[in-house]
């Protein structure tokens, strides 16, 4: 893949009031490749930055009303998600592919050199033919998203994401188990990273390109290491 690294990156993350895509914003505030970062939330995520332009927006089914404010960037940091817990299939199937494909086919018409990175998840189905519900419909996403006509696509499937300290949006389960990290990352390597490692590889995707587009744990941790 032919490397960006000169190119400037202005992404749209999508996500950001969750902890995932709080972790990715910051390390692209931080990043001097990344000259501006857009965030498309229903809430306020209560950041205010130099790079950093906010959309409020309410219905992420229907992009028309902004699509004019979604050009001229070349990544998709996309972080939105749901858990499958207590859904049946065709809810879970709406809000994780229907609404993905919609958010990503409207970016992808005005942005021919979009790097569009998706966080799935540690366990998903490329063949879509599985009996886990949320791994079929993981699989699905990920396998269409990658037919749209977007520069590079990439699925991120991370396992156990170790918080960044200090963010407002970290899970409560995290507080509990973080401590644990070490011994996870000690006995189980291949299923643990850290949220920084995942916002950097994301940008390192993006700028230089990667040989493979499903993206493990131990990828991010190679390509998220300063």
């Amino acid at each position: 893949m032919e490397s960006n690294q000169n190119t400037k990156i202005r992404a749209i993350i999508t996500g950001s009031t969750g902890m995932v895509g709080e972790g990715v914003m910051h390390e692209c505030l931080q990043h001097p490749g990344v000259e501006a970062v857009l965030v498309i939330n229903r809430k306020p995520c209560g950041i205010i930055h130099p790079k950093l332009k906010e959309i409020i927006h309410q219905d992420f089914f229907d992009f028309s009303t902004i699509e004019s404010q979604l050009s001229g960037y070349n990544a998709c940091y996309f972080c939105l998600g749901v858990t499958s817990m207590g859904k049946k299939e065709p809810e879970y199937y709406k809000f994780t592919h229907t609404l993905t494909l919609h958010i990503a086919e409207t970016l992808v018409k005005h942005n021919a050199d979009m790097t569009f990175c998706y966080v799935s998840g540690g366990g998903t189905d490329s063949t879509e033919k599985g009996s886990s519900m949320w791994a079929r419909v993981k699989g699905k996403t990920e396998n269409d998203l990658m037919k749209l006509p977007f520069k590079q696509v990439f699925a991120f499937r991370p396992g156990y994401i170790h918080p960044t300290k200090g963010l407002q949006y970290t899970q409560p389960p995290y507080k509990y188990i973080s401590w644990l990290y070490p011994f996870f990352k000690a006995v189980l390597p291949k299923y643990v990273c850290t949220l920084k490692e995942l916002g950097l590889a994301m940008i390192n995707v993006t700028q230089h390109g990667y040989t493979k587009q499903i993206i493990d744990p131990k990828d991010i941790v190679l390509l998220g290491g300063d």
